[in-house]
């Protein structure tokens, strides 16, 4: 049988370091500041997907130190008295990141929501400010899920600068800000989508290539340049012959691991990484909000 070539990329491993490295932080920081950081994750609605995501949330919220001020309300539960609840976590001085637990029921608007945030509080890193702060390359916060792939690729020590990378898919969520996070790193992008041309002659040129479509198996090893570095940002759960269900990639795994040279997996890719990075952006509101305490009160002394 021939063996694999590509190295796995492992991100449970690394989403475990960058918890750990959480964890001592915030113990060294807690005692100055005299309260952990907070993060209230908002949940409309019985989605069991959403319910699943909220509890590990939390659970690794408890593992690191970090309080959690989660709400859950009722699918009827107006904009007004969202917007309202937004408004009360945006004044409380022991909550450092917001976010709003998508999907949404249907009378819901996701955008309005999520532009109430205290950019400073926008642990999901999806706010108009934060997005025009990384398209400026101003501090801020990021995007988790292409800033989780971004520490995917610093860990295992992956060149991007000069390097041809393609991403395919174009959402707000992770195909825009992933690109901007890429050029920022002084590689050459490509963005493709379901309406490119040719999909597979613009993939075969890339050094990086990054799945992100939600489109289960749209990768497959004819599409991959040898030796590329694939990273599959795709979750989708697709349901046998037999009646079970499981998760799969946006990219064919077996086929093109014996193209690439490295590969995510899915699951225990990327996906840990984006609630690794999600704590982490609390954890910078949390320092952030620590600095300005400290700064007021240097001034307040004069």
């Amino acid at each position: 049988m021939e063996t694999k070539t590509a190295k796995l990329i492992d991100g449970k491993a690394i989403a475990a370091k960058i918890q750990q490295e959480l964890s001592v932080a915030i113990t060294q920081l807690q005692p100055k500041i005299g309260r952990p950081p907070g993060l209230a994750v908002l949940m409309v609605g019985d989605n069991p997907a959403s319910a699943a995501y909220v509890r590990n949330k939390e659970k690794a919220c408890a593992k690191v130190g970090i309080a959690s001020f989660g709400k859950h309300f009722p699918t009827q539960t107006t904009l007004g008295e969202l917007e309202e609840a937004i408004a009360v976590l945006n004044h409380d001085e022991r909550v450092d990141g917001i976010l709003v637990q998508l999907p949404l029921p249907n009378h819901l608007d996701a955008v309005t929501l999520l532009n109430q945030i205290d950019p400073n509080k926008d642990a999901d890193g999806l706010h108009p400010v934060n997005l025009g702060r990384l398209v400026r390359g101003e501090i801020g916060l990021r995007s988790c899920t292409p800033a989780g792939v971004m520490r995917l690729l610093q860990e295992y020590e992956i060149t991007l600068q000069g390097k041809q990378a393609v991403v395919v898919g174009r959402s707000i969520l992770v195909g825009k800000p992933m690109a901007l996070m890429l050029l920022e790193a002084d590689a050459t992008v490509t963005i493709a989508h379901s309406r490119s041309h040719d999909l597979k002659t613009i993939t075969q040129n890339a050094d990086i290539l990054i799945a992100a479509v939600g489109r289960p198996g749209l990768i497959t090893a004819d599409m991959v340049k040898p030796g590329a570095v694939v990273v599959d940002v795709g979750m989708n759960r697709v349901t046998d012959a037999s009646g079970k269900s499981r998760l799969i990639g946006d990219v064919h795994f077996e086929s093109t691991a014996d193209v690439a040279g490295f590969i995510t997996p899915v699951p225990g890719g990327v996906g840990p990484m984006t609630v690794a990075i999600l704590l982490q952006n609390t954890f910078a509101s949390y320092s952030r909000a620590a600095r300005e305490e400290k700064e007021l009160g240097v001034r307040s002394d004069e």
